[in-house]
């Protein structure tokens, strides 16, 4: 296979690149190409049938784009990645949150206590999220996505046998549940975080956002499943245990396929996925030092955190007003459903539009005003339109989360996937937890009208959703101009190789 070495010398560096936009990291010439010779050397040996060895400028994955052959090639490893991608068992962390929210009153009767004490599970599932955020960290840098998985997979096992084991005790054990539940909590950012790291590490530019929504958004079609399905399967507080087992047993076999996905691609799929990374803290200093991630990661975990408080408060938000539990988990449901249906439909326009920021912008103030008008859904005695704002709410929300996390690796980069991914996951965790503590307290007691309404609670959640909509809009204009830097070197070699389009920005 030959090389027009012309189109090579063209090429932007990765050095050039990073010490144009960061200089403060040192990365010598012989730095970076004694790290592509042994990549090229280790990829030589794996890869049968090759020879040769390529130059110090010229990097293996640029050969990947010159000819046919070699696009075919790239094809069947994107194909490899997006079936590993549906295996990824994501919806299970999010099934085991929200396995008691959408019959919280009945549970509240099964342990003899009150829903206050019953959203605890919720909101102690949630910040177990912020503990096990390092380890995370840690995990997807040195050992990717693999050992991630594995890791959530055998976490989620423990604690639903041990969930279920709380429920047989005589009498049901609550702490011992709320035990098993922060397991399973802490299992919950090795495979909410992985997406990212996941597609970077399986995917060309042109299917990143498509597989960043498969795997992200398979954890909520879980929660989907327990909003629709809970309250079908509990008539009367004896039927707890039964469900507890019968998510158990889910859980168990979903875990399989994880021990099954190979660590990453024989070769790498684009030129990005083989640059020189900083240190973890040097990255994490280059994220936090950006006036545009902070504009992007405030309205973002504030609407995780709304969301995770939405689903786990739903029921109490709208049974005061005469709505079953039944018809909340369908609201539940279809704030999800929707949701999953609409991202599948906009992620691969953005794949190839690359119109991350026209969609963000498009998107939140969409939020908001959800947000703003189920102030008023409850108090219809409707349940038409709770439906119907959950639907809308559900596809925004979906629509924004892949696309946040991707472009947060674009304009962030040579920051690792791993890193925006696990601090934006951790921020709206921990404001789920807050919000719905602070939403609890606000709910109204036996005097209120009607009794144990939540209406202040909703007026809290409009108010500063609201408020993080001007931080959105701001992005490009406050945090100065916006480059997709991780495009621009996958770009280097694909457009100038003749080879797949990258689409513009």
């Amino acid at each position: 296979m030959s090389v027009d070495k012309r189109q090579i010398a063209h090429r932007p560096s990765e050095e050039h690149l990073l010490s144009r936009d960061h200089p403060e990291i040192e990365m010598t010439s012989s730095a970076l190409d004694r790290s592509l010779e042994q990549g090229e050397s280790a990829r030589s040996a794996q890869v049968p049938g090759h020879e040769g060895s390529a130059s110090k400028n010229q990097p293996r994955v640029q050969e990947q784009y010159t000819d046919n052959e070699d696009i075919q090639g790239l094809h069947r490893l994107e194909s490899v990645g997006e079936t590993q991608d549906s295996e990824i068992p994501r919806e299970r962390p999010i099934y085991k949150w929200l396995t008691y929210a959408p019959v919280t009153n009945t549970t509240a009767i099964f342990f003899n206590t009150g829903p206050t004490i019953i959203n605890w599970l919720s909101t102690a599932f949630l910040f177990a999220f912020i503990f096990a955020s390092p380890f995370t960290l840690y995990t997807l840098h040195h050992s990717g996505p693999r050992l991630s998985i594995i890791t959530a997979s055998i976490l989620i096992l423990v604690g639903n046998w041990l969930r279920y084991a709380a429920m047989r005790s005589q009498p049901a054990s609550f702490p011992l549940a709320m035990v098993a539940q922060i397991i399973i909590g802490l299992a919950q950012p090795f495979v909410l975080s992985a997406p990212t790291r996941y597609s970077d590490l399986w995917f060309s530019p042109s299917g990143r956002v498509s597989a960043t929504a498969v795997a992200s958004l398979a954890n909520p079609f879980g929660g989907a499943l327990g909003q629709l399905i809970d309250p079908f399967l509990v008539n009367a507080p004896s039927d707890i245990p039964n469900l507890t087992l019968y998510v158990a047993v889910i859980s168990s076999v979903a875990t399989l396929p994880s021990f099954f996905i190979p660590a990453g691609p024989p070769t790498p799929v684009s030129p990005s996925s083989t640059h020189l990374r900083p240190p973890i803290m040097k990255q994490i200093s280059l994220l936090t030092h950006s006036v545009n991630f902070w504009l992007v990661f405030l309205p973002f975990s504030v609407y995780v955190g709304f969301f995770n408080s939405l689903s786990s408060l739903l029921v109490q938000f709208l049974t005061p007003y005469n709505f079953s539990e039944t018809e909340s988990g369908i609201a539940g449901a279809l704030l999800i459903v929707v949701g999953l249906v609409a991202a599948a439909i906009t992620s691969p326009i953005i794949d190839r539009s690359k119109r991350y920021l026209l969609l963000i912008k498009a998107l939140v103030p969409v939020i908001a005003l959800s947000y703003l008008a189920f102030i008023w859904a409850p108090p219809s005695y409707n349940i038409v339109a709770p439906y119907l704002i959950c639907s809308v709410l559900g596809a925004a929300s979906f629509s924004l989360v892949p696309v946040v996390l991707e472009w947060l690796v674009e304009v962030s980069w040579p920051v690792g996937p791993e890193v925006s991914s696990v601090i934006c996951w951790a921020g709206g965790q921990a404001l789920g937890g807050i919000f719905i503590v602070i939403s609890d307290a606000l709910g109204e007691g036996s005097n209120g009208s009607p009794p144990y309404n939540m209406h202040k609670a909703l007026v809290f959640q409009a108010v500063i959703a609201i408020s993080v909509v001007p931080c959105a809009l701001m992005i490009g204009w406050l945090g100065g101009g916006v480059r997709n830097r991780r495009l621009e070197i996958d770009k280097g070699a694909v457009d100038r190789s003749g080879g797949v389009e990258a689409g513009g920005i």
